[in-house]
């Protein structure tokens, strides 16, 4: 069994008045490319904000390379390689493709971000043909390809994706989920977050349905797939 990056045990995330999450389990192994999928509102980009320090959590604990990381910050989390794609992106509007890659590099005081970028250009083409361009003039799937690239640039151990398919077209669609497939060939693990289930499942190793705010289903990708459950509640079927 390969190594558990990434541990979340029993882990309860509240708004306010509101238990948005209520006590959801889930792990990460080394190499492997695990789908979290459910409907809007399930508690699946509340779970994301909690394992990256953008929200605390109520109760439960987070592992991270066998260490708990309760308590720590966004930041610092980064440094260690536990890098997220938001939903919606969140890229620097005023900023030029170039500009947005280096801050992805903002925790590293290395001499290989330049080689780093040139190595996010060979994965998406696109941005760089427009490397001089801001962010905000982009169309939304290559501003999704630029967040993408923005966080490839932290040198990730596990990548978080959050809906990166949310609001595209589907020729879009397709180059997105292309291109996370190849992110995770190339030996990035990856816990990707989607509404689209089929597309999501198809590219996994394993998968976990979440619904309201619950885990209520796990196992191998592909058996998920197949359930009748799961085809019922996200395939139309």
């Amino acid at each position: 069994m390969s190594e558990i990056m990434l541990k979340v045990t029993g882990l309860k995330v509240a708004y306010g008045g509101i238990q948005a999450v209520k006590g959801a389990t889930l792990e990460v192994h080394a190499g492997e490319l695990v789908s979290l999928i459910g409907a809007n509102g399930a508690g699946k980009t509340t779970t994301l904000k909690a394992i990256t320090g953008l929200l605390e959590p109520k109760d439960g604990s987070i592992e991270y390379l066998g260490r708990s990381i309760k308590g720590q910050g966004a930041w610092e989390l980064v440094k260690q390689g536990l890098v997220m794609v938001p939903e919606g992106r969140g890229t620097f509007t005023r900023m030029t493709i170039t500009e947005n890659l280096q801050m992805g590099a903002f925790t590293r005081d290395d001499k290989e971000v330049e080689a780093d970028i040139e190595k996010v250009f060979d994965i998406f083409p696109r941005l760089k043909e427009r490397r001089h361009q801001l962010g905000g003039t982009m169309s939304g799937g290559e501003q999704q390809m630029l967040a993408m690239g923005r966080a490839l640039m932290a040198r990730p151990k596990v990548l978080l994706l959050d809906e990166p398919s949310m609001g595209l077209s589907p020729i879009m669609v397709d180059k997105i989920f292309e291109v996370v497939n190849d992110i995770h060939q190339r030996g990035t693990t990856v816990l990707l977050v989607e509404q689209n289930a089929s597309r999501a499942l198809g590219l996994a190793n394993r998968g976990y349905v979440m619904e309201s705010g619950e885990v209520t289903m796990a196992g191998e990708a592909k058996a998920l797939l197949n359930d009748p459950k799961v085809r019922a509640a996200y395939l139309g079927e």
